[in-house]
């Protein structure tokens, strides 16, 4: 979905990823002074300019490195019994039952130990345009013609993308009306160092995770500035509040009541093994004792051998009538391992249910329509205020399609200045650095169309700054970067729109000199955000 982070740096580059911080250091990131201005997506026939190179310190507002280590190591064990009381928690890798069975293998969240600074001005604007987005997905899932035509090179490049696009085409020729549609979003950013401007580096539509911790970690952060207020001298004030479970779970309440159907479910769809499951149980928890909605869980397998379809269009499974399918698997290829969890997705599709996302609001996401709406002229297809436009567009970073030659002769010659990204989610899948010319001159090389799986993306320039981040409960002191992700929730049933908002926030915070950095695939650490 419109989702890794791409850095516009030097030989490593930075992408997180919608599901986390991994030591990598083997390679110091270069820093950038004068930089020329990067044109935004809206300028996609124009190579990048020059850029020149000039390591320089951070400037940070406050340094955690100059902490007392006595105070340090009281901050880290208070956090500590703080996560482990409130529920910030995780399956532990190292045990083998972790992810399967619940309170088995407990371990605290990878966690940053205090926020990180952001500009108030970058966070106003993420929240601001969050309900454009929405609007903005909704509109390109009702446009069959744009996703098939604008994804059909891919298709043939793309075995997953072609399945996804098959159902897709399925449920045009059933004339299958989604009349109630849900979306639960995060649009991923990251602030330019040298334009000072927030950029996109994707917009998530399925599985957009961690709405059930992010919320902890804004408190846990608050609670420690209260307690160590003397020392830290950080209001805690400047912590915005983060309300993203309850508003994930008010959107799910709401969708199931339109439902209609007062012994229906809320089924969320997940992995066979799911280490951050305490994320999920979050949302659901509060579903029940907030609204008293039941939920069940079930791996895509298990619809296949479960679930059936009434001639009514009711999808039961295992006995219970699912109002609201909510996806936090089948987002990857690996999710879909043999031809019965394709047959799950195909069944949920042809159901009544809600979805969460739809196949098209699935499609709407990946990493070619992002690039398709940055052209010139696309916005205006979808949205009809100037305004609106003008704030997503400002959000654009670079972006192109490999058919681009000057483009790809540029990002040969340059290739520190682009990253590849295919049409894929869950971290680790782009190309960086050298690796992005070898790619590029091996698919000429071929003269297949396998260029069509991928796009080329700027890659942007963040800031480091000081942290100290906790995993397995050792602190570490490291140079860091930070993306921050603002969730978004929209449910519409036919005409009227029912949520469109913003809804919280997720900071996640990786090691300078690493390439990737999804929380769940242990790059990166949860973190929140300091206003300034």
């Amino acid at each position: 979905m419109l989702k890794q982070l791409h850095a516009f740096g030097v030989e490593k580059n930075i992408c997180f990823s919608n599901r986390s911080f991994q030591q990598n250091q083997t390679n110091s990131r270069a820093r950038h002074s004068n930089p020329s201005t990067i044109p935004m997506a809206q300028n996609s026939s124009s190579p990048l300019p020059p850029l020149k190179f000039e390591a320089k310190p951070p400037n940070p507002v406050f340094d955690p490195h100059g902490l007392d280590s006595n105070l340090l190591e009281k901050i880290a064990y208070d956090a500590l019994v703080w996560s482990s009381l409130r529920g910030l928690l995780v399956g532990d890798r190292a045990s083998q039952k972790s992810g399967t069975v619940p309170g088995v293998g407990l371990v605290h969240a990878p966690i940053s130990l205090l926020p990180m600074p952001f500009q108030e001005s970058h966070y106003k604007q993420a929240c601001e345009v969050a309900p454009i987005f929405n609007e903005l997905v909704d509109r390109v899932s009702l446009d069959s013609n744009f996703l098939q035509e604008s994804l059909a090179r891919t298709k043939k490049a793309d075995a997953f993308t072609s399945r996804l696009l098959d159902i897709h085409a399925k449920m045009l020729d059933m004339n299958k009306k989604e009349d109630i549609r849900l979306g639960l979003h995060r649009s991923d950013y990251m602030v330019d160092e040298h334009t000072n401007l927030l950029l996109q580096i994707e917009l998530n539509t399925i599985s957009s995770s961690f709405a059930g911790l992010s919320c902890l970690v804004s408190d846990l952060h608050r609670s420690l500035l209260h307690q160590f207020k003397q020392h830290l001298a950080l209001d805690p004030e400047r912590i915005p509040e983060n309300a993203s479970a309850n508003q994930f779970a008010e959107a799910l309440q709401k969708a199931w009541s339109e439902y209609n159907n007062p012994r229906a479910v809320v089924m969320i769809v997940v992995q066979a093994e799911e280490r951050n499951m305490y994320d999920q149980h979050w949302l659901f928890t509060l579903l029940m004792e907030k609204y008293q909605v039941r939920s069940i869980r079930k791996t895509l397998a298990e619809i296949d051998a479960q679930g059936e379809l009434l001639a009514d269009g009711t999808l039961v499974v295992d006995g219970e009538v699912v109002a609201v399918s909510y996806f936090r698997a089948g987002y990857a290829p690996t999710d879909y391992p043999s031809e019965s969890e394709w047959s799950a997705r195909l069944l949920i599709e042809q159901s009544c249910a809600i979805k969460c996302p739809s196949i098209a609001y699935h499609l709407a996401g990946t990493k070619k329509i992002q690039q398709e709406l940055a052209k010139p002229n696309q916005l205006e297809r979808f949205l009809e205020n100037k305004d609106d436009i003008a704030k997503v567009r400002k959000c654009f970073a670079g972006l192109w399609n490999l058919e681009d030659s000057s483009i790809v002769k540029d990002a040969i010659e340059r290739p520190g200045l682009y990253v590849m990204k295919p049409q894929r989610e869950g971290g680790g899948n782009n190309i960086y650095g050298d690796d992005v010319r070898v790619a590029l001159q091996e698919m000429h090389k071929k003269g297949t169309e396998e260029d069509a799986a991928y796009i080329l993306m700027q890659r942007i320039f963040p800031a480091t700054s000081p942290a100290i981040l906790m995993r397995e409960g050792i602190s570490h002191k490291e140079q860091v970067l930070s993306e921050l992700g603002v969730y978004g929730t929209y449910l519409r049933n036919k005409e009227k729109v029912i949520m469109n908002n913003h809804s919280g926030y997720l900071m996640r915070t990786k090691v300078s000199s690493s390439n990737e950095g999804g929380v769940a695939a242990g790059f990166a650490v949860l973190d929140s955000i300091y206003l300034v």
